[in-house]
């Protein structure tokens, strides 16, 4: 087994139709906006697809990646994107609508941690990892419910 690799699913019941909240999902540079621990996201001048992106949650580390879009599909509400640097894998945001008029947005990820402290540290480290990405996600849904009902 290898115990820098992770799958994460967060499920995110949200105040808004699915074709508000994917058009906050599609614009990454506004993460920082509302999401605490989207640190920095950087465009990348010569692709509109590509970007770099820094993330710091609870424990004193960053997390510097950069991202490419895999698939952008506002009619199937699917938003995909391909990380490298210090996570080696991919990101991805299915939106479905609720009977209340709101949005159930699935966030799935599956990746290799490549920081090198983190890979030393991936056994004894590894429920903190998986708590502190626990704890981003949390306050991501957050920002994201007040976001949608502020805009």
């Amino acid at each position: 087994m290898d115990w820098s690799h992770y799958r994460f699913r967060s499920v995110w019941d949200l105040p808004a139709p699915p074709g508000r909240v994917y058009a906050v999902l599609e614009r990454p540079a506004d993460y920082p906006l509302w999401w605490p621990q989207v640190r920095r996201v950087d465009p990348d001048p010569d692709d509109d697809r590509a970007g770099s992106a820094v993330f710091r949650s609870f424990l004193p580390y960053e997390l510097h990646v950069t991202a490419r879009e895999r698939r952008a599909d506002p009619d199937r509400g699917v938003l995909e994107v391909a990380l490298h640097g210090d996570l080696e894998g991919w990101v991805r945001w299915t939106l479905r609508p609720l009977g209340t008029g709101g949005t159930r947005a699935l966030y799935e990820q599956e990746v290799v941690v490549r920081k090198p402290v983190l890979r030393r540290l991936a056994i004894p480290g590894r429920p903190f990892f998986r708590f502190n990405h626990a704890l981003m996600m949390r306050a991501g849904r957050r920002g994201l419910a007040a976001r949608l009902e502020a805009v």
